[in-house]
């Protein structure tokens, strides 16, 4: 992608702890001072104020922002923009992040696509958008899975499997556990089928194919930290790299 986008580790901030040290996500129980602290270095970094940032509090829905600037005050799970002095965020810490680009247009999109955003189509929303905003020709996009809890480490109860089922995924998303009664979910997969299907070419998704639970050096990770632990951003911006 040849624009300004990436996705965080845990490394090079202040925070301590659980949180230590580049958390981004005051939600985590972390100190506010030493979040901003973290956000405000990782913004230097790319070159972008608080004013130019989308950032919004994510509610596991499926609502697509046309993405211009505010500082977490609206709901929503996905954005989009065409505007280089825009830098879209969205935060993680399992769930994936999911980064979109169309070369025609510049326009770029963000998403969070836990299961619940996945199981309402999230991912196809934001293609959508980019079509009707902007003209984009889904076969054109490029997209990035970012850093996301494998399937082999995604447990999940026959109510998740059934409303993915009920959504017409393939049954290959999810796969019985060892445990009797419990299954395992592939968020990527989904994801990939969902892009599939509105015409985005699979050999046009990058997937980092980086466990944010098998990594406790490297990432954050929800589930494995029993809700005490960090969020991670991932951004995009139109703007090109300097």
């Amino acid at each position: 992608m040849p624009v300004v986008h990436g996705f965080t580790t845990r490394a090079g901030g202040v925070s301590g702890g659980p949180f230590a040290s580049l958390n981004l996500g005051l939600s985590s129980g972390d100190e506010r001072a030493q979040v901003e602290e973290n956000r405000d270095l990782l913004l230097a970094e790319l070159g972008f104020a608080r004013a130019q940032v989308c950032a919004f509090d994510q509610v596991h829905g499926d609502r697509v922002l046309a993405g211009a600037p505010s500082w977490f005050e609206e709901e929503a799970d996905a954005a989009v923009t065409d505007d280089p002095d825009t830098l879209l965020v969205v935060s993680v810490a399992d769930c994936l992040p999911v980064l979109f680009l169309d070369p025609a247009s510049g326009a770029v999109g963000a998403a969070h696509c836990g299961w619940r955003g996945t199981v309402k189509g999230l991912a196809a929303r934001v293609v959508g958008e980019l079509r009707a905003r902007y003209g984009a020709r889904p076969e054109e996009l490029r997209v990035a899975f970012g850093p996301a809890v494998a399937g082999a480490c995604y447990q999940v109860g026959p109510e998740v499997v059934e409303r993915f089922a009920d959504a017409g995924f393939p049954a290959a998303v999810a796969w019985p556990d060892a445990e009797p009664g419990r299954y395992r979910l592939d968020i990527a997969a989904a994801n990939r089928w969902l892009l599939a299907r509105e015409g985005v070419a699979p050999g046009h998704v990058h997937d980092l194919g980086l466990c944010t639970h098998c990594e406790p050096e490297r990432f954050y990770s929800y589930r494995r930290d029993a809700g005490r632990t960090g969020r991670h951003w991932a951004f995009v911006s139109p703007r090109r790299p300097a």
